[in-house]
């Protein structure tokens, strides 16, 4: 006999993730199936705090959106077979002309215009491409994608990829007309 597999809708999923043997697990959707995500290690969340910061200071000068840091939850995708995708983004830039509205306590239904993704030792090469191709999908602008270990950060765009090494200085492009920060400045001494 062949048992058809089930998957989880977006809102199944954040019932699910409330109950108790939930509570201690850091997990996303993908896809319709819940994903365990591994736990930063604290050059992650230095990075996190560097980069946040920064923008952070970016965005509340020129009034121009929401930063969104500690994986705040995007539904990404809803499809009809119930293989919906919500994810967590380390940092997310949401533009005001995009989402003019006050913040839900609920995940947000709209792409971040900026994603930005900090690699940790286990996160998987496949899904790190898949979550990319997703937020680009789902209309991110830009995906970051920084590697502590290696000190570099991939940009990700429709138009392509380009990577940038500490020499380098990380733009913001359309998305955060005037925000550059050089790529050293990025990581921890």
């Amino acid at each position: 006999m062949l048992l058809e597999r089930q998957f989880i809708s977006a809102q199944d999923f954040l019932e699910i993730v409330n109950l108790p043997e939930y509570l201690d697990r850091n997990v996303e959707l993908v896809e319709g199936e819940i994903a365990d995500m591994p736990l930063p290690n604290p050059v992650h969340a230095a990075v996190l705090g560097n980069l946040a910061s920064e923008i952070g200071v970016h965005v509340k000068r020129l009034a121009s959106g929401n930063l969104l840091v500690g994986d705040a939850p995007f539904i990404l995708e809803r499809r009809p077979d119930g293989k919906d995708t919500l994810r967590g983004i380390d940092i997310a830039f949401l533009s005001f002309n995009r989402f003019p509205g006050p913040l839900p306590s609920e995940p947000l239904q709209i792409a971040p215009d900026l994603a930005v993704e900090i690699i940790s030792p286990g996160n998987k090469a496949a899904d790190i491409r898949q979550k990319i191709h997703q937020l680009l999908a789902a209309g991110t602008s830009i995906v970051w994608v920084v590697y502590p270990e290696t000190r570099i950060v991939d940009v990700h765009t429709r138009e392509g990829l380009a990577t940038l090494e500490s020499g380098d200085i990380l733009s913001g492009g359309d998305v955060l007309p005037g925000f550059e920060i050089p790529v050293s400045e990025i990581f921890p001494a």
